[in-house]
């Protein structure tokens, strides 16, 4: 198991958005964080009030936009418009094209997401776009399944070999999940401390997991802590 750290993450800074990056990504550039199996990019950003991301193009690339704090509101080429706040996870799949933007309309208010792209399992496929709100509620104290290749238990479907669960635990609180055999975990800690089979991770760090034998994960937390595992094919050389 390797624990990754928030501070080796990469970083960008401008006048209305602040991020990290977990992978490579943009102007930050690390040979050994191009990807972990299929995800490349997980990235935490805070956009100011009033900023956002113009109108720009993705292929071929599943993207799953989780928000933590504030509305981020969402227009692509496909007529699609939506505000995405803490509880709604939306998907977008890029395939052959599509164009979007996303921005924070409020006044004084800065929204804190996490933006996390997945390799497609099929290229070239027609884009799509879909959101469903999960009541925090759902996630306190166990794992809520968020995304799957097949939507099931009211999951969103993605054209990737993912799954993506997120929990929500408060102090003293304890959840148990058994990774699946032949299978790469990633967990990544979104807010507070959380303790992972006697492991302590901060705030944006991350702990990968890449072995194909089963292993019986135990989480919990001496505060509140908010965090995503990824459930995924062995990853890629």
């Amino acid at each position: 198991m390797e624990h990754i750290h928030a501070d080796s993450r990469g970083a960008f800074k401008n006048e209305w958005l602040e991020s990290r990056h977990s992978f490579s990504f943009s102007e930050y550039h690390d040979p050994a964080r191009m990807n972990f199996s299929s995800l490349r990019v997980i990235n935490e950003d805070w956009v100011a009030a009033k900023g956002g991301f113009p109108m720009h193009g993705h292929r071929d690339m599943e993207i799953v936009t989780y928000v933590m704090e504030g509305a981020l509101s969402h227009k692509d080429s496909l007529g699609n418009g939506s505000a995405i706040r803490p509880g709604d996870v939306q998907r977008m799949s890029a395939g052959r094209g599509i164009l979007h933007s996303e921005f924070n309309h409020s006044e004084t208010e800065a929204v804190h997401l996490l933006q996390i792209w997945l390799l497609p399992t099929v290229t070239g496929i027609q884009p799509g776009y879909a959101q469903v709100h999960f009541p925090l509620e759902q996630r306190r104290g166990k794992l809520q399944l968020l995304v799957t290749p097949d939507g099931r238990d009211g999951s969103l479907n993605i054209n990737t070999d993912t799954c993506l669960y997120a929990s929500i635990l408060a102090a003293g609180e304890t959840a148990h999940w058994a990774k699946p055999d032949k299978r790469a975990v990633y967990v990544h800690v979104a807010r507070g401390s959380l303790i992972l089979n006697g492991m302590t991770l901060q705030a944006g760090d991350a702990l990968a997991i890449p072995e194909a034998t089963p292993l019986e994960l135990a989480f919990s937390s001496d505060s509140t802590a908010e965090f995503l595992v990824f459930d995924l094919p062995i990853a890629r050389e």
